[in-house]
């Protein structure tokens, strides 16, 4: 008989971003490349936009100076394998986990990642309101997507986003291969959003993910969607509402800050077959 005592994990989405949770207080996993592409991969794995590493930052060796040692850490990959400086579908369902898995309680925490720390307010609805810190608009570029160019405004979510505000259906553009972009301007890759404005405070969106593809939603993504919508209404702060295929978001965007409030949901949990996860 196989053996079923492998890793502990969770399955969790965020506006259908979904992730494969492992907890791992002490660092002790020892999570290849190679094991979350198998994770993430949606026919020999569990499936999922990215894996979410929940760790104490002092057991990450690359976490960044400044983060206490005992602070909960979303170590968190890209379905490709590859490292992500930030998610915001992401922390909400990391700030979920750490909930349900009674190490932390409804109200405030902080949570570290690798574009710092980043504060969570968790709601007992399910809800989560992150502090995204502010977003860094560094120049403009352009894309091409269905045989069309678009124009778009580089924004710095702690991950890098060109969020391109556009007129035409968002249902008839083809994501599914990569949008081209810049390499000089983004030379670790770049998240590509669409944004259409149906309102002075809200707006569509579809996003293309460096390391995943199409995803149902991008939190980082819909602040920078925000931002491009603002600026396109002449306004450097203000709210908006981004409707995403998975759901919909608050964004809220700041002089100082920026804040992300969407819902985290936990579909299950289980063990991993310990055979399964050896052989990855």
């Amino acid at each position: 008989m196989r053996s079923t005592d492998g890793p502990e994990f969770a399955k969790g989405h965020g506006t259908e971003n979904d992730f494969v949770v492992l907890p791992d207080p002490d660092g002790r996993l020892k999570l290849t490349e190679h094991r979350v592409r198998a994770l993430c991969d949606r026919q020999r794995g569990l499936g999922a936009d990215g894996v979410l590493r929940v760790v104490r930052a002092g057991a990450v060796p690359d976490a960044p100076a400044g983060i206490p040692a005992d602070t909960w850490f979303m170590d968190y990959f890209n379905a490709d394998g590859s490292v992500a400086e930030m998610c915001g579908n992401g922390v909400r369902v990391f700030a979920r986990y750490l909930l349900d898995a009674g190490w932390a309680e409804p109200g405030e925490l902080q949570v570290g990642t690798r574009a710092g720390i980043r504060p969570v307010i968790a709601h007992r609805d399910g809800g989560v309101t992150v502090d995204m810190g502010p977003a860094s608009v560094f120049g403009r570029s352009s894309t091409s997507c269905s045989g069309r160019a678009f124009e778009g405004l580089a924004v710095d979510v702690g991950n890098p986003h060109l969020a391109c505000v556009i007129n035409a259906d968002l249902a008839g553009l083809d994501l599914t291969s990569a949008p081209s972009y810049d390499t000089a301007l983004f030379p670790d890759g770049v998240n590509v959003e669409f944004v259409r404005p149906v309102g002075a405070d809200r707006a569509d969106m579809r996003v293309f993910e460096r390391g995943v593809g199409e995803t149902r939603s991008c939190g980082t993504g819909t602040v920078a969607a925000a931002v491009a919508a603002l600026r396109s209404a002449g306004q450097d702060t203000g709210e908006q509402v981004v409707r995403v295929p998975g759901g919909t978001v608050r964004v809220q965007v700041r002089a100082d800050t920026t804040t992300l409030t969407g819902p985290a949901e936990l579909v299950a949990r289980g063990r991993l077959d310990a055979d399964w996860w050896e052989q990855r």
